[in-house]
Order: C-alpha cells, then sequence, then structure tokens
C-alpha cells in the first residue's frame, strides 16, 4: 500500500509536493505527530535533493502557522486561567526576547530528542516576534532534517526484509520504552 502511495505521488510531483508540505504543516500544528513518515515519503517520492527542499519548506510553513495559532490559543488560555501568568517558567518565557531568543530556538530545533510542538508553544509565549521565530526555526531544522533525509534515503535502498526488520525493531524498542515508563519499571 505504501509503495502505491508513493508511487501515484511520483507521478503527480505537483500534488505530491503539496501533499507533503501539507503533511509537515498538520504534523507541525498537532505538535507530536511524528514526522519520520512525511519525511520517509517524501524522500521516496522525490530525490535526496528535491524531498530535503520540500520538507524545509513544510517544516517552515509549520512552524509559523503552528506559532500563530499557539500564540493565539496562549491568549485566549491566559486570559480564562489567569494563575498561569504567576507560573515561573510561563514567566520567564514570557520575557525572552531578542538574540537570546533567537538562538534559544536555533539550539532546541537543532537538539534531536526537543519535541517540535514545545519549542514553538515556548516561543508562541515568549515576546519574540513572528519573523525572526520562522529564520531561527528554520535555520535549527535544517541539520535534522539533513540527518534525517540522508538516514531515510540511505535506508529506502535496503532490501524490504530489512527495511521491514528495522521498523518492527524500532516499533519494539518504542513500545518496551513506553511500557517501562509507563509502569516505572525503569
Amino acid at each position: 500500500m505504501f509503495s502505491d502511495i508513493i508511487g501515484w505521488l511520483s507521478d503527480e510531483p505537483i500534488l505530491a509536493a503539496f501533499f507533503s508540505i501539507s503533511m509537515n504543516i498538520a504534523a507541525a500544528i498537532t505538535g507530536f505527530l511524528p514526522s519520520a513518515f512525511i519525511t520517509a515519503g517524501t524522500v521516496a517520492a522525490f530525490d535526496l535533493k528535491m524531498g530535503l527542499i520540500l520538507l524545509i519548506i513544510g517544516e517552515a510553513a509549520g512552524a509559523i502557522i503552528s506559532f500563530i495559532l499557539y500564540r493565539k490559543g496562549i491568549t485566549a488560555l491566559t486570559s480564562s486561567f489567569p494563575q498561569l501568568k504567576n507560573n515561573k517558567l510561563f514567566s520567564k518565557l514570557q520575557n525572552a526576547e531578542g538574540p537570546a531568543a533567537y538562538f534559544m530556538v536555533v539550539l532546541l530545533r537543532v537538539l534531536p530528542f526537543v519535541p517540535s510542538g514545545a519549542v514553538t508553544l515556548a516561543a508562541a509565549y515568549s515576546r519574540m516576534r513572528l519573523l525572526p521565530f520562522g529564520i531561527a526555526s528554520t535555520i535549527g531544522k535544517i541539520p535534522a532534517l539533513l540527518i534525517e533525509a540522508f538516514a531515510v534515503s540511505h535506508a529506502l535502498k535496503l532490501k524490504m526484509e530489512l527495511q521491514i526488520a528495522i521498523f518492527l525493531f524500532t516499533a519494539f524498542s518504542f513500545l518496551v520504552y513506553y511500557l517501562l515508563k509507563k509502569y516505572k519499571l525503569s
């Protein structure tokens, strides 16, 4: 089924590009959907270079749109829950601005284990403006996208059996991690 979708998208490059960018925006807005499958599909439908360009555009658009939506949501949330304004962490985030906020976003985007949604939420709550956030977010995300796209492009060249084994091992590892965390066995 996955190969059928990739085949169809490869035959319709403009629709495929739009689909990839739209999926990245959706993943950014939700803040928790993994983008690895989007990366895999984009790199499979296009070559590594064009796929990477589309992924960067999608990530940048997703970060900017989610920043705007999160900021509107935070305004509504803080007016509904005034006690949030007294929270130390939210106060610190709210006062971040200028180069410090810019470099904080770049650094947090480069780090692979920091959820993108958390970075966007923190930036949306700060005094940071949209344009510096968009630039910092995009610059910070490029190294991570390069690594992810390169790894995916090489993984797609592996035999199907090995790809399935890697997928199953990864899924099993996440399941074990989740269960250990849920039942505090670690």
